[in-house]
């Protein structure tokens, strides 16, 4: 019987993913993370729900301390990036970093296993020696852009039960094992989001404010903001300002600490750079390609030319101009429902 470390955040997804390889024969270890100090409803919550389900399934059931590790490559990266202008990713960072990284090494430490699993809505299938990342058949719920940093190795030793399932599948799946995270509600925010209410508040527990001059494009002062880390490209709720035409943060100045708005013309943009760059499901090119790049979770992925630069980043150029491109989010390209490769958006 194959042994394999399945990761419970306590939600239906996971709890699935766990009964279904319970199903398929796997011999399953429960691993939940705990990675928040204090209460919190991933946390707390979240593993008393993990436990149950364990217990339910007849699973041993382990919980890791991870909340240093959190706090140094999810919380400092956060504070960091705000602080310094860019809105980071922490979702891309943590499954890297954080969860499947340690995850894969844990399973094989402690239980001599050498596969892990977890309920993320993507696929992973193998071609010419080269495992893949592929888009789930749910594309309404596919979270391949925030698993672009997997690594070969990684995705090796890693199963995702769910890729071929529809959500509406999973909870009639749950409600027909009788599992006690059936019904309940789905996480809609980042975890810090969940524990401390928004963002902001999160925030203002390590930022001291630090109002500055709100401009437009030409230069001019229009009003004054609270901060550069309570606003991102793109936005257009919450700037505080009257105008007759609805404006847009256009960029981010720490070094002069201003907010930049404009136009929603005034943010799109034909191209962009990108570092920290993790070639997927193929090796990286010597030459450009041409690809679909999505640069926001929820926005579609659009035409463009992968330009492969000297320094291991790359340019990006795209067919029609893309709005509002955010320094510290992903961009991330496809070859269909393939992930080619993916990075940090730096300019």
């Amino acid at each position: 019987m194959k042994k394999i470390v399945v990761g419970l955040s306590g939600g239906v997804d996971s709890s699935v993913a766990a009964a279904l390889l319970c199903d398929r024969g796997y011999e399953v270890i429960g691993l939940t993370l705990w990675l928040m100090k204090g209460k919190g409803q991933c946390c707390s919550e979240g593993m008393t729900d993990a436990a149950k389900i364990c217990e339910q399934l007849g699973i041993e059931h382990h919980i890791v301390d991870s909340r240093e590790t959190f706090e140094k490559y999810i919380v400092d990266y956060l504070v960091e990036g705000y602080q310094a202008g860019i809105t980071p990713l922490p979702c891309s960072q943590c499954n890297s970093e954080v969860k499947f990284g340690p995850m894969v090494a844990y399973a094989k430490a402690t239980w001599n296993s050498d596969f892990i699993a977890t309920g993320h809505y993507a696929r992973i299938d193998k071609v010419s020696g080269r495992y893949r990342l592929r888009r789930a058949v749910d594309l309404t719920k596919d979270q391949s852009y925030f698993l672009y940093t997997l690594t070969q190795p990684l995705l090796a030793a890693t199963v995702f039960p769910l890729g071929e399932t529809h959500k509406t599948e999973t909870r009639a799946i749950a409600d027909t094992m009788g599992l006690s995270t059936a019904q309940k509600p789905e996480s809609m925010d980042l975890c810090l989001v969940e524990k401390h209410g928004s963002m902001q508040s999160f925030l203002e527990k390590y930022l001291e404010p630090a109002p500055g001059q709100i401009v437009n494009c030409q230069g001019e002062v229009l009003g004054e903001h609270r901060g550069i880390h309570n606003y991102t490209i793109g936005q257009r709720r919450g700037i505080g300002l009257a105008a007759p035409d609805p404006l847009y943060v256009v960029a981010l100045n720490p070094g002069k600490n201003q907010v930049v708005v404009g136009s929603r013309a005034e943010t799109h943009s034909s191209e962009c750079l990108v570092d920290r760059i993790n070639w997927v499901s193929i090796e990286q090119p010597s030459t450009p390609i041409r690809a679909e790049v999505q640069v926001r979770y929820r926005s579609p992925a659009a035409l463009a030319t992968v330009i492969p630069l000297a320094n291991g980043a790359a340019k990006i150029i795209f067919d029609e101009p893309q709005f509002g491109i955010t320094p510290g989010q992903a961009a991330v390209w496809y070859d269909g429902d393939v992930v080619l490769g993916g990075g940090i958006l730096i300019h």
